[in-house]
């Protein structure tokens, strides 16, 4: 009897304000039948139309239906006979561009929503840079309302070529562009009779078969240690076993490893996971490796591949997106969190700051407010092992965090090295 492997693809959405997104992500919903009967039904009461306002389905905040603004990011779960679906629900509202990095940061796909009548806006390609930055794989743009522009290709096809430019740009290597209307669901899940110049997939279609690329096998191996595992029971008198998620890469017994800061090696002698001992494991499974020799091993210490190791560095330099309130400063005295390890931190200089109209850098902007995306180089008190963005988006971002409240400054990613 053979079995058929469900993968999971994990994409946010992003647009302005009124671009429809909201109704999109409804009508992605009610026409894969993913919403059960009571919630349609609650939503038809609440909607002031004769028709169900779909745009209810995500819009779950009372504050969000009240201004017709998205401003959480909301998480949805719906899937198909080949592949499940985790939905980031993203807010388009310039004040709220911070969110979209928490829903952007660990998506496979992106789709950014413009509505066809005012094409790219500014905050397009806000969304268009966030998205680039944070390295998502794929990106779709949907040009929605294409009703209300009587179905003319020639538009769409003037906003497609103008926002790929941008994208690629910004270093986006694939980009779709599916023409549709979330309000009538042309060419959401079913293709749409309106259109017939377009031969493209669907967004549900072009969702279901884009490639999931998830092959660590070849990457090298990282783990972040959250706990040391000290029994000390009669069963396990010497067991010492350090827990923590794979970020990255395959781990096998036998492997060579080195424990960094402090750079001792040792040998993987057992790894065990949830249901007994294994000989590989890999990103982004959680397991537990022991040792072969005895090391003092705490938690933020970094478990890697002794032959491909990440260099040790004080001098940080990276690409931020600045989401707090308050200013970031040169001479702000910060905390650096990457992966399981927080280290205290100086911010040594701010290079520029990324125009979002023309791509420029403005150069020595001073400081970057909140939404701003720019250049930092941060001076860390103890030495960090992070990777490059560009190699792993798990071990090359971290967090600047103000150490007085824990708020979270900005989210940064590496540079190389």
């Amino acid at each position: 009897m053979s079995t058929t492997t469900i993968d999971t693809l994990r994409f946010a959405t992003a647009g302005s304000v009124d671009d429809g997104k909201s109704t999109l992500v409804g009508r992605l919903l009610h026409d894969s039948k993913s919403i059960l009967t009571d919630q349609l039904a609650a939503v038809t009461q609440a909607s002031a139309t004769a028709t169900p306002d779909l745009a209810l389905l995500t819009d779950g905040l009372r504050a969000e239906r009240e201004q017709g603004i998205t401003i959480d990011v909301a998480y949805r779960y719906f899937a198909t006979p080949h592949r499940r679906f985790i939905l980031a629900d993203t807010p388009g509202h310039v004040q709220y561009t911070r969110n979209m990095v928490t829903g952007a940061s660990t998506a496979d796909l992106a789709v950014v929503l413009v509505d066809a009548r005012n094409g790219v806006v500014e905050q397009t390609r806000r969304h268009a840079a966030v998205t680039a930055l944070l390295r998502v794989p794929h990106i779709v743009l949907a040009v929605n309302k294409m009703d209300l522009v009587d179905h003319q290709e020639s538009v769409f096809a003037a906003i497609a070529e103008e926002f790929t430019a941008y994208a690629r740009a910004l270093g986006a290597d694939e980009v779709t562009t599916i023409p549709i209307s979330a309000l009538a669901g042309d060419n959401v899940v079913e293709p749409s009779a309106n259109m017939d110049w377009y031969g493209g997939p669907t967004l549900l279609e072009h969702l279901a078969s884009v490639p999931v690329e998830r092959d660590t096998a070849r990457e090298p191996a990282r783990l972040p240690v959250q706990y040391v595992i000290r029994p000390r029971t009669d069963e396990h008198p010497d067991y010492r076993g350090y827990a923590g998620q794979i970020a990255r890469g395959t781990l096998r017994v036998g492997d060579r490893v080195t424990v960094l800061p402090a750079g001792r090696t040792s040998t993987v002698r057992a790894i065990d996971e949830l249901g007994g001992p294994a000989e590989v494991a890999w990103a982004p499974q959680s397991v537990t490796v022991l040792l072969e020799d005895d090391i003092d091993i705490a938690r933020g210490d970094l478990i890697v591949a002794s032959e491909q190791a990440p260099a040790l560095t004080r001098s940080v330099e990276a690409t931020v997106c600045h989401v707090a309130d308050q200013p970031l400063t040169v001479g702000r005295r910060v905390l650096l969190k990457h992966t399981t390890r927080t280290v205290r931190a100086i911010v040594e200089e701010i290079p520029s700051r990324l125009t979002l109209d023309t791509l420029a850098q403005h150069p020595a902007p001073g400081s970057l407010v909140a939404n701003d995306i720019g250049r930092v180089r941060i001076r860390t008190a103890e030495p960090v092992a992070l990777d490059s963005y560009a190699d792993s988006r798990r071990t090359g971002s971290f967090l600047l965090i103000d150490p007085s409240d824990g708020t979270t400054f900005a989210a940064g990613m590496a540079d190389p090295r």
